[in-house]
């Protein structure tokens, strides 16, 4: 999950097609009583109902925000998360703390969170390459020693639960600071949550059958033995 402090001047809004809803009930603009709720609205959604009128300038549906608003002291700490990542108090380089943001939406299987990231990895100035080597870095020759270790990390982070190799977490702290690892950890980790909690809700772009389903084969077919059915004689 992704947001610019200010809209694209040349940009309008896109409302998205296809009519697909996430699986928790939305809150439209005349239901949002808390302050912070009819900020985000009026920000995002320039004054529309974002659920009759749905659509931001990055694309998206923005429906994650219209989910979240069913519990305005969750929005509210969401959108805190959103500000501290990008405060000026970072000691982090924003392009590393994208690479672990993007990186995490790839490899927790979040289409939202990945393809908002790819926005702000070129809003950042990023080279197109290392863009779309996400999914393949660990082949990639075009990343640096540091993004490399990033990256290394973050798959860490997600597909190991936090389980990190002495000799890989020892050549990070040869290149970042303590305090820059806790950020680009805890950063991470809050987007490998939003990534978990978009696709549990079906909000945004992971609003979306799962690809993983049985493929039909002949009538009587058995994966046990070729041409045998699974009530053929030995």
């Amino acid at each position: 999950m992704t947001w610019r402090m200010t809209p694209p001047r040349s940009s309008t809004a896109s409302t998205p097609e296809g009519g697909q809803v996430p699986r928790l009930r939305q809150v439209p603009r005349a239901e949002a009583d808390a302050p912070v709720i009819t900020r985000m609205y009026d920000f995002l959604f320039e004054g529309r109902d974002p659920v009759a009128q749905p659509g931001t300038w990055t694309g998206s549906p923005g429906d994650w925000w219209t989910v979240f608003a069913l519990v305005p002291d969750v929005f509210e700490h969401a959108v805190s998360g959103f500000a501290l990542y990008q405060s000026p108090k970072r000691r982090l380089d924003p392009v590393l703390r994208e690479f672990g943001q993007i990186r995490v939406g790839w490899a927790a299987g979040s289409q939202f969170v990945f393809s908002q990231h790819c926005k702000s990895l070129r809003d950042l100035g990023v080279a197109e390459e290392k863009i779309q080597s996400i999914p393949t870095w660990s082949v990639a020759p075009c990343y640096s020693e540091t993004e490399r270790l990033v990256l290394a990390y973050t798959d860490c982070l997600v597909y190991e639960h936090g389980r990190v190799p002495d000799a890989l977490f020892s050549a990070l702290q040869e290149r970042l600071s303590d305090e820059e690892i806790l950020e680009l950890t805890y950063i991470t980790a809050l987007y490998l949550q939003h990534a978990v909690m978009s696709r549990a809700l079906r909000t945004e772009f992971d609003d979306r059958e799962d690809p993983v389903v049985e493929v039909p084969g002949p009538q009587g077919a058995s994966a046990l033995h070729p041409g045998r059915s699974a009530q053929s004689p030995t």
